[in-house]
C-alpha cells in the first residue's frame, strides 16, 4: 500500500518535473534533499541524456540540480534548528514509515555526525541514506550555517556532477546504469572515508600543537 503510493507519487513528480523542465529538475533535487524518498538518480541522469541529444544546457542542468539539493539540506537544517531532535523524532516515529525514515536511520546518522564532525555534511551527501538525513545532526547542533552551505555545497555539487556525466555517457542503457552505480557508490564511500580519515589526524594535530 505504502510503496504502490510512493510510486504513484514519484510518477506524477517525474511527469510534473518533465514538463517544467530546468525548473522542475530544481523543484526535484529540492525533495531529494529533504527528507521525501525521491531519489536524485531519476532526475538527473535522464537530463543528462537530454544534454547529450542536445535539448538541455550542462551548465542549467547542474545549477538547477545543485541550488535544488542545497535548498532542500537547508530546508532539513532549519526544521532541526527550530523544532528541536524531540520533535523531529515525535515526527519520524508517528509519519516516518510513509517516507521510509525511522528513528535508528535517524540515530545512525546522528552518531555518523557527532563521531566525525562538520566535514560529514560533505561527506555524507555522497553516501546513500546519509545524503538526505546528515542536514538534521548538523540542525540539532546549531552548525555554523556558512559552514554548513560551503560543505554541503561541495558534497552536493559533486554528486550532481556524477549523475549529470552517467547520464550523458551511458544514455539510456539501463543495464550498465544500474551495473555501474553500485560501483560508483563504492568509490564514493571509499572517497569519503579517506577525507574523514585526513580531517581527523589534521584535527588531531591541531589540538596536539
Amino acid at each position: 500500500m505504502i510503496s504502490e503510493l510512493i510510486s504513484q507519487t514519484t510518477n506524477y513528480l517525474l511527469s510534473v518535473i518533465s514538463n517544467l523542465g530546468y525548473i522542475g529538475i530544481f523543484i526535484g533535487m529540492t525533495i531529494e534533499s529533504s527528507f521525501i524518498p525521491f531519489p536524485s538518480e531519476i532526475v538527473l541522469i535522464p537530463a543528462g541524456v537530454l544534454i547529450a541529444k542536445g535539448e538541455m544546457l550542462f551548465s542549467l542542468v547542474f545549477v538547477a540540480g545543485f541550488l535544488g539539493s542545497l535548498t532542500g539540506a537547508l530546508i532539513n537544517y532549519f526544521l532541526a534548528l527550530y523544532l528541536g531532535r524531540p520533535a523531529i523524532e515525535f515526527l519520524i516515529s508517528k509519519y516516518g514509515k510513509f517516507l521510509f525514515i525511522n528513528k535508528e536511520k535517524l540515530k545512525k546518522t546522528d552518531s555518523f555526525f557527532k563521531k566525525y564532525g562538520s566535514i560529514t555534511t560533505f561527506t555524507g551527501r555522497l553516501i546513500p541514506v546519509v545524503r538526505q538525513l546528515i542536514s538534521l545532526p548538523a540542525g540539532f547542533a546549531r552548525m555554523n550555517l556558512f559552514k554548513f552551505c560551503l560543505f554541503t555545497s561541495l558534497g552536493a555539487g559533486i554528486w550532481a556532477l556524477i549523475l549529470i556525466f552517467v547520464g550523458i555517457f551511458a544514455g539510456n542503457n539501463s543495464t550498465w546504469i544500474n551495473h555501474n552505480m553500485t560501483l560508483i557508490t563504492l568509490i564514493l564511500l571509499f572517497f569519503s572515508l579517506i577525507i574523514i580519515i585526513i580531517y581527523m589526524l589534521k584535527k588531531k594535530n591541531k589540538n596536539i600543537n
